[in-house]
């Protein structure tokens, strides 16, 4: 029987690059993303490579439209073995000093990267314990290993991050639901922050090197996680 993998944030880097190593090995892919036209597309070009595929739209910050979303892939695929959560902000809602940062400007990397994922996790891993198999993936960045505070309210968001899948990681252990977080160094190959960096080169300070990575090969290194479930995190790209 098909296996499915929901990934929550789908987008045109880390969701198409996972979606496809999965779908590859016979999964069932549930594309999760805010904009239903984008998601169906998404879903609908695995589909075109022979991948089975279907499109849930939600916003995987709000815990309702979560929820319903999540319930709608067990009407359609039923339970979900893998979870990757790979939601992630704009250049735009970063705030580019860290002396400048100010408790609103933790707003939404706190509800893409900390919130989001918990609400993700409270969702998925009762029933994962419950059959004693699973897997809940989730993509960090750099910030929490290296200082950028040009990316300051991300940094301290995906610190968080880090600390609750290494808590997280604790708990499961032994009841064979696995917990492991990719740390992104890299630009993600057809992703929107490449395309912002390309356009927008002056976001990113002076002196300021940052290595790229395809999607593929990104998916490639979940997919590793997935089969080798021998560490709580990865580093790619630093």
């Amino acid at each position: 029987m098909s296996k499915t993998i929901a990934i929550f944030g789908y987008g045109p880097g880390l969701g198409v690059g996972t979606g496809r190593r999965f779908g590859r090995e016979g999964f069932r892919v549930a594309v999760i993303g805010r904009k239903p036209e984008k998601a169906e597309q998404h879903a609908a070009d695995l589909r075109a490579e022979g991948i089975e595929a279907a499109a849930f739209p939600a916003d995987v910050t709000d815990a309702d439209q979560l929820d319903k979303a999540i319930a709608a892939i067990g009407e359609t695929f039923g339970e979900i073995d893998v979870a990757m959560h790979g939601a992630a902000g704009e250049m735009s809602d970063r705030v580019p000093s860290t002396l400048e940062l100010d408790v609103p400007g933790l707003r939404v990397p706190l509800a893409l990267k900390l919130h989001s994922p918990i609400l993700m996790t409270r969702a998925l891993a009762p029933a994962m314990i419950e059959r004693g198999a699973g897997t809940l993936l989730y993509s960090s960045g750099s910030s929490p290993h290296a200082s950028q505070p040009y990316l300051s309210n991300f940094g301290v968001a995906l610190a968080a991050q880090r600390g609750y899948v290494h808590q997280l990681a604790d708990e499961l252990r032994g009841t064979g639901v696995y917990a492991g977080v990719l740390n992104i160094g890299v630009l993600i190959g057809d992703s929107r922050a490449e395309e912002i960096v390309d356009n927008h080169p002056e976001l990113v300070p002076a002196g300021v090197e940052i290595a790229r990575m395809t999607n593929t090969e990104l998916g490639e290194h979940y997919w590793r996680m997935y089969t080798e479930r021998d560490s709580v995190e990865i580093d790619v790209g630093f």
